[in-house]
């Protein structure tokens, strides 16, 4: 049965190029995700990838088993928290929090973890953050605090 485009189930030249590129462009995908995996420090992924995605099971399985500091950068200077707050993920903040997580820890940009709840406009995080500390000096430190490009925190 003959198939357009196809002469005797050969490929055209333009179809074989085109899937080359294709391929190409797979593979540089690949190259990139193993790369931004490759950021994180090995020994933090676990907990990266769990703040990331929301899943607080799995970020509980990865404080148990942490061999570093909960303030440490997971990626681009980010903690946990920093990741947590970011995506809204209100179950991991708590768990972060209650684990000893740092209000004031900043990101290689300055920004503290408040920063990113209110930049994403999570209000029941920012809610649990201002409101997780007794001390008025950190909550003042906190809502006076200024990133590298002079963003504040913007209440909402």
């Amino acid at each position: 049965m003959a198939v357009p485009g196809r002469r005797n189930g050969m490929l055209d030249e333009d179809e074989e190029e085109q899937d080359a590129l294709f391929q190409e462009e797979e593979e540089e995908d690949v190259d990139e995700l193993l790369e931004t995996e490759s950021d994180t420090p090995p020994h933090l992924r676990d907990l990266a990838s769990a703040s990331e995605l929301g899943d607080v099971d799995a970020l509980r399985r990865a404080l148990d088993n942490l061999s570093g500091s909960i303030d440490e950068p997971v990626e681009d200077g980010d903690t946990a928290l920093h990741l947590a707050c970011l995506y809204g993920y209100l179950p991991c903040v708590q768990l972060l929090l209650e684990r000893g997580a740092s209000l004031e820890v900043k990101d290689q940009d300055g920004a503290i973890p408040l920063h990113d709840a209110c930049a994403s406009g999570f209000t029941e995080i920012v809610e649990v953050l201002i409101n997780s500390t007794s001390n008025p000096e950190a909550v003042k430190r906190m809502l006076e605090s200024v990133d590298v490009e002079g963003d504040t925190v913007s209440i909402l």
